[in-house]
């Protein structure tokens, strides 16, 4: 029979080696659970009991975050660069980029004066979408990514 000192703090048990072993199949418990046989006055983590080495090697690795490569945080550069030049006026290439203020700003100017700033939003939209297919992934993440530069 064996004591464990749970998560928050306090001890438990005694509960049998079976009991421990599904606890370390879900996770409850892992190897730097400290542990005490009955009997005995020491606490050990889980890792030092041999009877409890299996459980606690089939324990699944922990998984890694996933890589994120140039190419997959670049994977709005042509939408964006395709709605600049073809709705710059409506800014969605702003939106699409997650630059909401700068896409209400273009949006707005083209609504509030009925089109007539339109003209303008758009030229700024088909420029900016031309920038943004001439650049390389890499420049691109580096300037509008992580740089988060909203103009030009």
């Amino acid at each position: 029979m064996y004591k464990i000192i749970g998560i928050d703090g306090r001890p438990y048990g005694p509960v049998g080696a079976e009991q421990i072993r599904r606890w370390l199949a879900e996770n409850r418990v892992n190897a730097q659970t400290s542990a005490q046989t009955e009997g005995s006055a020491e606490w050990k983590p889980l890792s030092s009991f041999p009877e409890f080495a299996a459980g606690l090697n089939a324990a699944p690795p922990p998984i890694a975050p996933p890589q994120t490569t140039v190419a997959s945080r670049a994977s709005n550069k042509i939408p964006a660069g395709i709605c600049g030049i073809l709705l710059g006026s409506l800014g969605i290439h702003k939106f699409i980029l997650g630059y909401t203020g700068a896409g209400l700003i273009m949006l707005l100017v083209t609504i509030l004066t009925c089109g007539v700033g339109g003209v303008v939003t758009h030229i700024i939209g088909l420029i900016e979408g031309i920038v943004y297919l001439c650049k390389s992934d890499e420049e691109f993440v580096r300037t509008y990514v992580d740089g988060r530069r909203e103009w030009f």
